[in-house]
């Protein structure tokens, strides 16, 4: 007798993890394949790197993606070695397609603006550069503020004479809390925030990502979708 019930409580609670997986498998589908309503942004893409792996442009093309921005470099000594072909596959997809740069505060302004400009040609069909700001736990260098401003003016300088267009700034809320970047330089914000149109910044947002993991056809994992503001 006590074996039966035994046997019966394994089975019950076997077939009960069953239905959880199901159910988490569900949930989590259902988070990794929502986008913003295409009525409210109508302009949507991703931004892609190295580490996202071979992606089928014209798949990511016909399900939805209307320009890419792609990893060019970072810091003051990485090139994104998939730079290249990405740019390429939005190209020949019929997508707009443009270049960022991620800046580390433990390498010299100047070092970054050569490393960028060696590595993204001039072309009039390229979308205005994009410099990603984000705080690098492996960086521990922390200037002050003014001490920034002013290194990320030089930057910029350099790389929007070489693109010919104003640069665009991707800043995480970390990074803005800790310096306050979208009050101190006159550019346009691009701004992180899953599922919650982000607000941290002292100005609107003209680009938000609304998903870290957005799972889309012609890509091997959930990428970084985004949406332009109307």
């Amino acid at each position: 007798m006590r074996t039966s019930t035994l046997k019966r409580w394994t089975i019950g609670l076997a077939l009960l993890a069953l239905l959880l997986a199901v159910l988490g498998g569900l949930i989590w589908g259902g988070i990794t394949g929502w986008a913003p309503s295409r009525k409210d942004y109508p302009v949507q893409g991703l931004y892609v790197s190295a580490s996202d792996g071979d992606l089928a442009w014209p798949t990511l093309a016909a399900m939805g993606a209307d320009f890419a921005y792609v990893r060019a470099s970072a810091g003051g000594s990485t090139r994104d070695p998939r730079f290249a072909a990405n740019i390429k596959g939005a190209r020949l997809s019929g997508m707009r397609f443009g270049p960022v740069h991620e800046f580390s505060l433990c390498a010299g302004e100047a070092q970054q603006a050569e490393l960028f400009i060696t590595t993204v040609p001039r072309d009039p069909a390229m979308l205005p550069p994009v410099v990603s700001l984000e705080l690098d736990e492996a960086c521990k260098s922390r200037p002050d503020r003014a001490m920034l401003l002013g290194e990320l003016n030089t930057f910029l300088n350099q790389i929007e004479n070489h693109s010919g267009k104003p640069a665009l700034l991707r800043i995480s809320s970390d990074f803005e809390s800790a310096y306050q970047i979208s009050d101190g330089l006159a550019r346009t914000v691009w701004l992180l925030g899953d599922f919650v149109p982000p607000d941290y910044a002292a100005k609107r947002w003209v680009m938000w990502q609304s998903s870290s993991f957005y799972r889309i056809n012609g890509a091997p994992q959930g990428v970084r979708w985004n949406v332009v503001r109307p």
